[in-house]
């Protein structure tokens, strides 16, 4: 791949004015910016809770296709109806078309290993759904264990992949693993858009970082992040970020 799937994405038509979209920072930054550029295999969406980065990264993967919960384009199951209607709005400029792809969102990644069950317990003349995902189904899985599971087996390369905090389910060597498998695909020729609070994941050679705040959407080093600040004093000297934080 020479060239990403998704080079960027803008906001091309305006929303209703009593959307509230319109008071997320991210929506806000994306228009008041003009968009947003994916030139590298590996983008992190970072930024404290509120700021719109899963809203986006939702959007985004609707936009090119994907089910609003999660899965491959192929996947159209809906439990409850609750994305945003940003999608609608946003253009995804596209240079090439990947042969794989997938969106994991970890607040809905239960209904998707649900709605697997149920494709298989269907009569079909396939192999089981599940055999994509290591033969095995994912709820009779640890979270972690199935989300591992997922991106091992079921990610193939040459693809895209939109993960949404994929660090919910995983111990800090778990995603040391995960990097790993993200650097195996990256070499497959395959794009990453992944929205995080995880140092450990920002830390990607050659990634770029995306913080979002109130005042903007800015690239940044993964050090400067808050998430890697606050997280390096507290691993340096706990005992006295305890002490501020719990003193009376």
């Amino acid at each position: 791949m020479d060239e990403n799937y998704i080079s960027g994405v803008k906001i091309s038509k305006p929303l209703p004015e009593e959307s509230y979209l319109n008071s997320l920072p991210a929506v806000r930054n994306l228009i008041r910016q003009g968009g947003l550029s994916f030139e590298k295999r590996v983008t992190f969406l970072v930024g404290e809770n509120g700021t719109g980065k899963s809203t986006l990264l939702e959007a985004i993967a609707v936009a090119a296709g994907f089910n609003p919960e999660g899965g491959t384009r192929n996947f159209t199951f809906s439990t409850r109806a609750t994305h945003s209607e940003l999608y609608r709005h946003l253009t995804v400029a596209r240079r090439a078309h990947p042969k794989d792809g997938f969106f994991l969102r970890a607040e809905s990644f239960y209904n998707l290993a649900s709605n697997i069950d149920e494709m298989d317990s269907e009569p079909s003349f396939g192999p089981p759904v599940i055999d994509s995902y290591g033969g095995r189904s994912l709820h009779t899985q640890s979270h972690g264990e199935s989300f591992l599971a997922l991106i091992e087996n079921r990610f193939g390369g040459n693809g895209l992949y939109l993960l949404d905090e994929p660090e919910a389910a995983l111990s800090p060597s778990r995603l040391m693993t995960l990097l790993v498998r993200i650097h195996d695909l990256v070499q497959k020729h395959s794009q990453f858009i992944i929205a995080t609070h995880s140092p450990i994941l920002m830390a990607y050679p050659s990634a770029v970082v995306y913080e979002l705040t109130e005042d903007g959407i800015r690239q940044v080093d993964y050090r400067e992040t808050e998430h890697y600040q606050l997280t390096r004093r507290f691993l340096e000297n706990p005992e006295r970020m305890l002490r501020y934080l719990l003193e009376e």
